[in-house]
């Protein structure tokens, strides 16, 4: 088991408060899971049927997808600004942009980009895998991490772009390192995006763990959960279709968070087929939510 180190000055981040937009709402609705707050996610580079920009948006409007977060690969970013042609001719917004971890020129492109187009959205960034073994080591990545970070987050907040730290598993897929890094940097434009088909080893906790990065939680990217599932080839599942959904669908919905929600493909079929499975999976948690709201 990796060792894990927890700075006080996360807990000082976690008992404060955070100005701006990254500061999460009160309420207890269901909203948070309507059809225009879902977020597609792991759509371009996984898709079998290889949709252009267009076909892509067209798909997303077909399913009444409002929100959209972009990854792609090198031969996908030569049409990007056809991609964000057709998501306005669509009505689908640019929730997020999968981001590279270091200002390269892809990033540089991104951000020049975004800026022509004045697109204003999430760069979802991960990081170090680590591990940390000691208090000092743990205390080296973090200042590294944030050393990485910093011109990141400081050209995004130029174009009005917030920076998402995106759990990927290892070291740096720790809510406490992700926010002991956040502390670190201590700029108001960075925040966590939480993927809960990387968090498996956080089953176990998830209600306190969302508690723990709420006050930064900019985004969470749903999947079906059952333990252990990527130890046991079901880390990608359709959501309804793991045991632990209904109980962490609940504790989001109780955690009062608001933004948005995110629905994956991140299979190698068609991405229609896998974003209406789980549009129909979420759909049939929110109806036994509705039906036992104090549960």
């Amino acid at each position: 088991m990796r060792t894990r180190w927890i700075c006080l000055a996360v807990l000082a981040v976690n008992l404060g408060t955070v100005a701006g937009p990254l500061r999460a709402d009160a309420g207890t609705d269901l909203k948070l899971f309507d059809r225009s707050n879902l977020a597609a996610w792991c759509i371009v580079p996984f898709d079998a049927k290889q949709r252009g920009p267009e076909e892509r948006a067209v798909m997303l409007e077909r399913l009444g997808l409002r929100r959209f977060a972009y990854d792609w690969r090198a031969e996908h970013l030569p049409h990007f600004e056809a991609e964000l042609a057709a998501l306005k001719k669509h009505g689908i917004e640019l929730t997020a942009v999968w981001f590279p971890t270091t200002l390269d020129k892809d990033a540089r492109f991104i951000l020049d980009t975004l800026a022509k187009h004045r697109i204003k959205t999430q760069l979802w960034v991960t990081g170090a895998v680590g591990p940390a073994r000691t208090p000092e080591e743990q205390r080296a990545l973090v200042r590294s991490e944030a050393t990485r970070l910093r011109p990141i987050a400081e050209e995004a907040a130029k174009i009005g772009c917030t920076v998402g730290l995106y759990n990927h598993g290892a070291w740096f897929g720790q809510p406490e390192n992700q926010l002991a890094i956040i502390d670190t940097l201590g700029l108001p434009n960075v925040g966590i995006v939480y993927n809960l088909h990387h968090g498996h080893e956080h089953l176990p906790r998830f209600p306190e763990v969302l508690q723990l990065i709420k006050p930064r939680l900019l985004a969470i990217n749903l999947n079906g959960m059952v333990v252990e599932g990527d130890y046991h080839d079901k880390k990608i599942l359709v959501i309804g279709k793991g045991d632990e959904d209904l109980r962490l669908l609940r504790a989001i919905r109780d955690s009062g968070w608001k933004g948005p929600v995110g629905i994956l493909n991140h299979t190698a079929g068609d991405a229609e087929t896998q974003l209406r499975a789980n549009l129909a999976g979420l759909t049939g948690l929110v109806e036994q939510l509705r039906a036992t709201p104090g549960k």
